[in-house]
C-alpha cells in the first residue's frame, strides 16, 4: 500500500457525572429459593432478594459463566449468559426456568437493548467472548439507542471456539443482515472485538453494503506489536499497576470506595479463566473440557492468537478511533494505529481516562458521551 496521509481529526472528549441504584425483596418458592442459594454462594453475599439485579450485585461477564453452569447442574436447564439481559433478578430468572420450554437456541447476536428509534449498533466481544460487558455502555447510551453484542462461537461449550478474525467476521455478518438486513451499519467493538469489527466492516462494504460508523474502543493493530520479551511484560505488569492507580485518583471518595470493591471482584472472577487457559495448557485430554474455567480459557486464548494473527487491510471508510489517555508502551507505535488503513481518514476520541477503565464505571458515561455523538454523526450524513 502507498503511504499517503489521510486527514486526521482529534476530539477531547468531555468529563460528565455519575450515578447508582439497589433493590431488596423476601424469597418465595423454592426456586427462588434455589437460585437465592446459588447467588449467595458465587457472589460472596449473606442475603438476596429476588428483585436484586445480578450486575448491582457485583456479578460480571466471568461469574455468569459459573453462574449458568450451576443453574445447568440443579434445573438441568441450560440457559444462554444473554439470559441475564432479559432476567437479570431471581424472581426473573425463576420466571424462565418455570416455563415448560426455555429457549435453548444459541445465537452470536444477543440483544443487549432491541428497543428504540435510532438506528442499531452492534458491537463485538473482547477478548473474553462475552458481551455482558457493554451492559453499563447500553444503558449510558439511552433508552433510545438499540444495541447488540456479538457474542464468540463456543460459550455454551456445544462448539470449539473459532480461531481466525476472517470466521468470527463471517459469521456475524450473518447474524447483523438477519437483524438487519441492508445498511448502512454502525459497527464497533472493545480492545480485540476493534479488530474483528473492522474485518466486519471489511466484509459488509464487499457484500456493497455502507458502513456509517466504524468504531474502534482502545483497539490496537496487534500484527504491528511484536511479542512482549520477559522485560516488556514486566514494564508492562508495572503500567497496568500505575494506569489502575491513575484512574482511582480521578474518582471521589464514594467512587474510590465502589472501583476498589470492584477490581477485588474482577480479580476473583478472573482466577477461574486464568485456571482454565493453565489447564488447557497442561491437559490435552480431560473430563473438564467442558467446565467453565476451561471454556473461558479456551475462548481467552483463541481470541487472543486470532488478534495477534489478524493482518488488517485499508479500509475504504473512516475509522473512528476512541483512545484512553496514554497508551501501554509496548502498543504505542505508530504502525499500530488505524491512519494508514483508513483510506478516507480518522476521527481519534481521547477519552478522560487510562487503559482498562473505558467500560466501568462512572469512566463508561465519558465514552457513552462521545459513542453517541459519532452515531449522531454518522445518521445525520
Amino acid at each position: 500500500m502507498d503511504s499517503e496521509v489521510t486527514p486526521t481529526t482529534n476530539v477531547m472528549a468531555e468529563p460528565v457525572a455519575e450515578l447508582a441504584t439497589a433493590a431488596t425483596h423476601n424469597v418465595q418458592d423454592a426456586t427462588t429459593r434455589e437460585l437465592a442459594r446459588i447467588w449467595q454462594q458465587l457472589l460472596g453475599v449473606e442475603s438476596v432478594g429476588v428483585d436484586q439485579n445480578y450486575f448491582d450485585l457485583g456479578g460480571d461477564s466471568v461469574l455468569a459463566v459459573h453462574l449458568f453452569a450451576e443453574i445447568e447442574k440443579v434445573f438441568k436447564v441450560k440457559l444462554p449468559l444473554a439470559t441475564l439481559f432479559e432476567a437479570p433478578t431471581i424472581q426473573e430468572l425463576a420466571g424462565i426456568l418455570r416455563s415448560e420450554a426455555p429457549s435453548n437456541r444459541w445465537s452470536p447476536l444477543v440483544a443487549i437493548q432491541d428497543s428504540g428509534s435510532r438506528p442499531a449498533f452492534f458491537c463485538v466481544h473482547g477478548a473474553g467472548g462475552n458481551v455482558l460487558i457493554y451492559r453499563e455502555l447500553s444503558e449510558n447510551l439511552g433508552s433510545d439507542q438499540p444495541f447488540y453484542g456479538l457474542q464468540s462461537q463456543g460459550l455454551d461449550g456445544a462448539y470449539p471456539p473459532l480461531t481466525r478474525i476472517e470466521d468470527m467476521a463471517a459469521l456475524y455478518v450473518k447474524a447483523i443482515r438477519r437483524q438487519q438486513p441492508q445498511g448502512p451499519y454502525l459497527i464497533g467493538g472493545y480492545c480485540g472485538g476493534g479488530l474483528i469489527a473492522f474485518e466486519v466492516a471489511q466484509q459488509l462494504r464487499s457484500e456493497g453494503e455502507e458502513i456509517a460508523l466504524l468504531a474502534l474502543l482502545d483497539t490496537m493493530n496487534f500484527s504491528h506489536i511484536p511479542p512482549l520479551s520477559l522485560w516488556s511484560r514486566a514494564y508492562y505488569s508495572c503500567e497496568r499497576v500505575w494506569f489502575h492507580a491513575a484512574n482511582f485518583m480521578r474518582l471521589d471518595f464514594k467512587g474510590k470506595v465502589s472501583f476498589f470493591r470492584e477490581k477485588i471482584q474482577v480479580l476473583r472472577n478472573r482466577l477461574p479463566v486464568w485456571w482454565g487457559m493453565l489447564l488447557g495448557k497442561l491437559e490435552k485430554s480431560s473430563k473438564a473440557t467442558n467446565s467453565g474455567s476451561r471454556v473461558l480459557g479456551n475462548i481467552w486464548s483463541a481470541n487472543d492468537l486470532a488478534c495477534q494473527r489478524y493482518v488488517p487491510k485499508p479500509f475504504a471508510g473512516v475509522v473512528t478511533d476512541f483512545r484512553p489517555l496514554k497508551q501501554y508502551r509496548a502498543f504505542d507505535k505508530p504502525d499500530a494505529k488505524w491512519d494508514r488503513l483508513a483510506l478516507q481518514g480518522q476521527t481519534v476520541v481521547v477519552l478522560p481516562v487510562y487503559p482498562a477503565g473505558m467500560l466501568l464505571e462512572p469512566f463508561v458515561k465519558h465514552l457513552a458521551v462521545a459513542l453517541r455523538k459519532a452515531i449522531d454523526g454518522a445518521i445525520r450524513k
